[in-house]
Formats: C-alpha cells, sequence, structure tokens
C-alpha cells in the first residue's frame, strides 16, 4: 500500500457521522466537508507492532495511513486539517481522486504533495526508528531539504518565513515598478534592500 510494508496493512472504514459527532460541526461546515470527501478509510498501521524491525520514536510510536475518497479535485483544505484532529494520532492522508492520488500530512501545519496517478504514488520507508521514517516521509511531501543544524520543525518555520519575505519583496518591486515620483521609488527601494538583508534569505 503505497510503499509501506504488507504488514501494516489495515481496513477499517471511519464513518462521516462519526466526525461529525465528535466536531460538532455546523450545517454550513457539514455541507463543505460532505461536499469535498466521499468516504475515509484507515488502509495502514505504522508501529513497532506491525514492522518489528522499527523502534518506537521519541515522539512518535505509531502512525497512520488514511484513504480518502475525494469528490472533487479542488476541496477546502480546512476539511483535511480537520480530518488530521480526527484521532489523537499521527496520520497521513492519501487523498484519491478518480486514477490520481495526493498525499497530505500535518507537521506544525497541513504540507502536501502535488497529485500524481495512483499507480506512481508511494511513501518513502527508511529509518530505523517511528520518528525517523515520519520525517523521511514529511520531507518528501512537502519537498523539503532540511538545512545543517535545523530540526525539521525549525526548517518548515524557516521555509515559511522565507516564503513570506519574498512575497513582500514581490510586492513592493511591482509597486516599485509602476511609481512615478522618484522619492517613493527610492523609498521601496529601501524597503525591498531591508527585507533582502534579512537571514532567511
Amino acid at each position: 500500500m503505497y510503499g509501506l510494508p504488507i504488514s501494516t496493512e489495515r481496513k477499517k472504514q471511519l464513518p462521516k457521522k462519526a466526525i461529525y459527532a465528535k466536531f460538532d460541526l455546523k450545517p454550513s461546515q457539514r455541507e463543505s466537508f460532505d461536499a469535498d470527501i466521499a468516504r475515509i478509510d484507515i488502509v495502514a498501521v505504522v508501529s513497532s507492532a506491525t514492522v518489528p524491525a522499527l523502534s518506537e520514536g521519541a515522539e512518535i510510536k505509531e502512525f497512520y495511513l488514511l484513504a480518502v475518497q475525494m469528490k472533487r479535485k479542488e476541496y477546502d483544505t480546512k476539511n483535511i486539517a480537520l480530518l488530521t484532529k480526527l484521532i489523537p494520532q499521527k496520520m497521513v492522508l492519501a487523498l484519491q481522486y478518480e486514477e490520481q492520488t495526493q498525499f497530505a500530512i500535518y507537521h506544525t501545519k497541513l504540507i502536501s504533495s502535488s497529485w500524481q496517478p495512483t499507480e506512481d504514488a508511494a511513501l518513502p520507508f527508511s529509518g530505523l526508528n517511528l520518528d525517523t521514517v515520519w520525517e523521511n516521509i514529511v520531507t518528501h511531501i512537502g519537498h523539503i531539504e532540511v538545512e545543517s543544524g535545523n530540526t525539521l520543525t525549525e526548517q518548515i518555520a524557516n521555509n515559511d518565513q522565507r516564503a513570506k519575505l519574498l512575497a513582500q519583496i514581490a510586492t513592493l518591486e511591482r509597486k516599485m515598478a509602476s511609481e512615478k515620483q522618484p522619492r517613493r521609488k527610492r523609498e521601496y527601494f529601501e524597503q525591498i534592500k531591508q527585507l533582502k538583508s534579512q537571514k532567511w534569505l
């Protein structure tokens, strides 16, 4: 199942009614959730019990793989984030739409891969303990390169900060390009220069 050992495979449906009951969703939230998601199944449980060669991690004791049948490709990410809070367990989501799959995972924030043909969709499974296996899956899904000296969580925070700065710089550069007044142009230039000096860039 998506590159995970056969010994981890399970098949247990999670009824949507249970989700509605747990979160006490408003009618509008239920409608949104129902418009996106058709069915949810636990399809794998990864732990030291299902993979004896793996030891428990300091953080991760086990995690689930959920297959989520989607009704549409352009979904509301809030519904997927909600799913990750359904059970007090780390989980990887395989979102399935027609013949395509997108992986999603929550690690400080919701991280997702691009859509790919289901037959090609696979997760990396490497590491001596569950912490390492989990981190390798997160970095694979998010295309994250962890720089030397950083933890995965720090790297995600740094990447987010970098993305925000680049967006601010792009906005200021557009304003500077369309500005007619030399004084305002200079102000934009100085703001851009200051942002580019930040340690995240």
